[in-house]
């Protein structure tokens, strides 16, 4: 920056009284800012010392004020550097005055146990010239300083009176700042230093959504940052919460609504214009950014960013909101905050109007190096505009609650397109009658009639709208309460779309929303709908999430997190965003980032006890469609554990135990923290009945105990379930280790005809113990995919070919050899998309509800449902064919 810069902007001081009579009592400072630049002026007035605290912090605050705007005037310092450095300089007067007031009752003592929290723009270091600074005090009662035969209460409220005095009371150098205590919980009750302890209670229990939302901004700025700091940690889970509160959103909207009415007369652009409070003003710019962090906030830390910018910035790395719109609300936000300050600067004044009067909006402008006040306005206009149309779209109010009278709602529904309006009239006339538990308190009811109208246009667009209004009537009876739902179905009308093709199609995912509306929250995020990550970035994030957990706490914490994902994947199939056959493979790593991260869990909380066993390790092997990575929502889980120990080993712990109780112990806490139902629901049923010698053998079983069963013992069959084997859990050399032995095994000599008789006879025995549900079972019944899966399985016992878990690759092989058609593949995933579908559409038979037909044709990738069942029907008897073809030898 030029010395011509930095003079032309103390000419443009001239404008100012305050910028005037402040350069006349400070030269220095001036002088340094000409001379070496803003930077060196700020830390000059940090500088400035006086006899007392009073008039040395005054006379600080008055230099500091002018170094920042003549920085601010010349274009050296961005509104980021602006905003930080008058954020810095309240920070540190905050905290010299509450040593200064402990100091003064209890010399010598450690300013301890008085916390200050900033909220507001000084929280999120966004301070104005001319802000007031938004406090909360608490202190601690164990480690506040206090005389003798004082209650710590009475003397935290003592040192807090004489801060505040400290800070702003007026001398003939000014003040130092202006404090507002009004946002620390019912002022006008309690006192203005509160006990950490109830003020964690309040916000746990009692707080108000627009309380919460006011601590998106708050940190510890002063006096026991410590003290400060935990207070903010303990309550975070009630700010930032995980189920979306859009209760929290809509009284930011009412008080935006409010903030409207009440400043009226500085809404309309022009001079005068309140460049905080009017519309499409700062305040606006504030609450859109602070909706958009409380809708994504709760699952997104990255996204809590205090300050306005950053958090823009965040929001749009995250993709919650679109680059032009953050762009536009940005740059009106720096627009706008910039001309408050020059308002501001004529004679620190806590001001946010434009002056109506135009000589002193002319000199506003002329600060801001404009000609005229005309200028500053066609720079600001289409800034407020730009503002004000995005926050429009959060208050906009919609007039088109449905009618109470029968006749007239009926009416109503037929206009929206229900086919029978009477009866779905009657649906909705019972709902309003209040016997849902969902719908008995007032705001509940309010809530479900505003959200009512959208869903209900959503319901009459799907397939079978009567069935899609009974499924909801399903939910809302299960539902224990239904407010918040309601609300986020009518705050997010795209929601209500993606619902009414849950009811309408899904009963498997309609049956789990019923559990737990607030899965319906999880889809807000545009991320509901991205690729989710693999398996082993899955498991180090669960792994993450539960490490500060008791365990009881983490088996509910990842059934909620597997919850929401395997809900989120299942709707993403049914609304044709991904192929089945990926949804399978994701299903499938969802599965083993929960048993590598609960395993992992389990065993840190089994050798509090009985401690580990040095140089011995556990590990999970997966079988079935979890060990092939093609799961389905309904698939259970096959597992076999097996260890390795040192001969003799036994574990260190308060309670020691062999290796073989050890792991046995320790591997049916493992089944139990997958499959045993907590508050948070249930999460994988799971099956060890493959191991060796069956349901009468131990649960875990040694690698030489594994191997010699699996070489003199095992069944054919049991080879044929190893053919999917694949280890999710212990150490790489452990995996790879029963990787090699399993390939071992299932490569050994054997005869190729006992094979074949074998696998002929057990799936006679399989298809007589358990037939097929009816002529759609593309799993068990001829030519599905067991008889595929049979076909293959004896060709790489007899063959040696292809010894892969994943039946595709194990295919391919299989066909390079010339063992098996290439028109395997395709039957393969023709019949594995099916079965994926029908999981979710027709989860209690294989009988297709009419309505969601034609869905299940398209997500199997065909036009429409006779299509399907015809190439279902010839892929089924090429894969007979094959079957048969193997067990003949043919």
């Amino acid at each position: 920056m030029t010395a011509t810069n930095r003079e032309a902007a103390i000419a443009r001081s001239e404008a100012s009284p305050f910028l005037r009579d402040a350069r006349a009592l400070f030269p220095a400072i001036a002088a340094t800012f000409v001379d070496v630049g803003a930077e060196a002026a700020i830390v000059a007035a940090r500088g400035i010392d006086a006899s007392g605290f009073a008039e040395r912090w005054r006379r600080r605050r008055r230099a500091q004020a002018l170094a920042v705007a003549l920085g601010d005037l010349a274009g050296e310092l961005s509104l980021e550097a602006v905003t930080a450095a008058l954020s810095h300089f309240a920070d540190a007067a905050l905290d010299a005055g509450v040593a200064e007031a402990i100091g003064e009752r209890m010399p010598g003592t450690v300013p301890e146990g008085l916390a200050v929290l900033a909220l507001g723009k000084l929280g999120s270091r966004e301070l104005n010239y001319s802000s007031d600074v938004d406090l909360v005090l608490l202190f601690d009662p164990a480690t506040l300083p206090h005389r003798p035969r004082e209650e710590p209460g009475e003397a935290a409220v003592r040192y807090g009176r004489r801060l505040i005095e400290l800070l702003q009371a007026r001398t003939a150098d000014g003040y130092v700042a202006r404090v507002d205590l009004r946002l620390r919980p019912s002022p006008e009750v309690t006192p203005i230093v509160l006990p950490v302890d109830a003020a964690i209670g309040y916000y746990e229990s009692e707080a108000l959504p627009w309380e919460r939302a006011a601590f998106i901004r708050a940190r510890a700025c002063a006096g026991d940052r410590a003290l400060g700091r935990r207070f903010l940690a303990e309550i975070q889970p009630f700010v930032w919460r995980r189920a979306l509160d859009f209760g929290a959103i809509e009284e930011i909207r009412d008080i935006s609504r409010r903030i409207r009415d009440h400043y009226a007369q500085g809404q309309a652009f022009g001079p005068g214009f309140d460049l905080k409070r009017g519309r499409g003003g700062i305040r606006e710019a504030e609450f859109f950014t602070q909706v958009q962090q409380l809708v994504h906030g709760g699952r997104e830390p990255g996204l809590r960013a205090p300050a306005t910018l950053d958090a823009l910035r965040a929001l749009t790395a995250g993709g919650q909101l679109d680059a032009p719109t953050a762009a536009a609300i940005a740059d009106g936000y720096r627009a706008l905050r910039t001309a408050e300050h020059r308002v501001q600067m004529i004679d620190d004044r806590q001001e946010h109007r434009l002056p109506a009067a135009p000589d002193a909006l002319d000199r506003v402008a002329r600060l801001a190096g404009l000609a005229d006040g005309a200028a500053l306005l066609g720079t600001l206009s289409a800034h407020v505009a730009a503002i004000g149309g995005a926050f429009d779209t959060l208050v906009g109010e919609r007039d088109d609650r449905l009618p109470g009278d029968p006749d007239l709602l009926a009416d109503a529904l037929g206009q929206i397109g229900f086919d029978d309006p009477a009866a779905a009239a009657r649906h909705i006339a019972d709902w309003r009658s209040g016997k849902a538990r969902a719908l008995r308190s007032p705001a509940a009811r309010a809530a479900f009639e505003a959200m009512l109208p959208g869903l209900l246009r959503a319901i009459a667009a799907a397939p079978d709208p009567a069935h899609a209004l009974n499924r909801f009537g399903d939910l809302v009876e299960r539902m224990s309460s239904g407010l918040n739902f309601f609300r986020l179905i009518e705050a997010r009308p795209d929601l209500a779309e993606q619902l009414a093709l849950i009811l309408g199609q899904a009963p498997a995912l309609a049956e789990q929303l019923a559990r737990r509306p607030t899965l319906l929250d999880g889809l807000v995020d545009r991320s509901a709908f991205d690729l989710p990550p693999d398996a082993p970035t899955l498991a180090a994030r669960f792994a993450a999430e539960l490490s500060c957990d008791g365990l009881d706490e983490a088996l509910d914490r990842v059934r909620r997190l597997v919850g929401e994902r395997r809900f989120a994947l299942g709707v993403q199939l049914v609304s044709g965003a991904r192929d089945p056959l990926d949804v399978a493979g994701s299903y499938s790593d969802l599965a083993e980032a929960s048993i590598v991260a609960l395993a992992a869990r389990v065993a840190d909380a089994f050798a509090e006890r009985h401690g580990r066993i040095a140089g011995g390790e556990l590990a999970v092997l997966a079988l079935g469609r979890l060990g092939g990575q093609a799961l389905t929502n309904a698939s259970d889980l096959d597992l076999i554990f097996l260890f390795d120990a040192p001969p003799g080993a036994q574990s260190d712990g308060e309670k020691s135990l062999t290796a073989t109780d050890y792991y046995n112990r320790l591997a049916s806490r493992i089944v139990a923290a997958l499959n045993v139902p907590t508050a948070a629901g249930p999460l994988y049923e799971v099956d060890t009945r493959l191991r060796p010698q069956g349901a009468q053998g131990m649960l875990a079983v040694s690698l030489e105990a594994f191997e010699r069963y699996q070489r003199d013992e095992a069944w054919t069959w049991e080879h044929m379930a190893l053919c999917r084997a694949r280890p999710l859990t212990g150490s790489a050399a452990m995996r790879e280790r029963i990787a090699a032995l399993v390939r071992a095994i299932l490569s050994a000599p054997a005869d190729p005809a006992r094979i074949r008789a074998d696998a002929a006879a057990m799936r006679e025995e399989m298809a007589r113990h358990k037939p097929p549900a009816g002529h759609l079972d593309v799993k068990l019944g001829p030519g599905g995919l067991v008889d595929l899966e049979f076909a293959v399985h004896t060709l790489q016992l007899t063959r040696h070919v292809g010894l892969d878990p994943r039946l595709e690759v194990a295919i391919a092989a299989l066909a390079g050899a010339g063992l098996i058609d290439g028109g395997a593949d395709a039957d393969l995933r023709l019949l594995s998309r099916a079965l994926v579908v029908l999981r979710l559409v027709s989860p209690r038979g294989v009988e297709v509800p009419e309505q969601s037909r034609a869905l299940v044709a398209r997500l199997c990738g065909h036009d429409d449902w006779c299509a399907l069942l015809d190439a279902l029907a010839a892929a089924r008897q090429r894969i007979a064919a094959r079957w048969a073809a193997v067990k003949e030898d043919a």
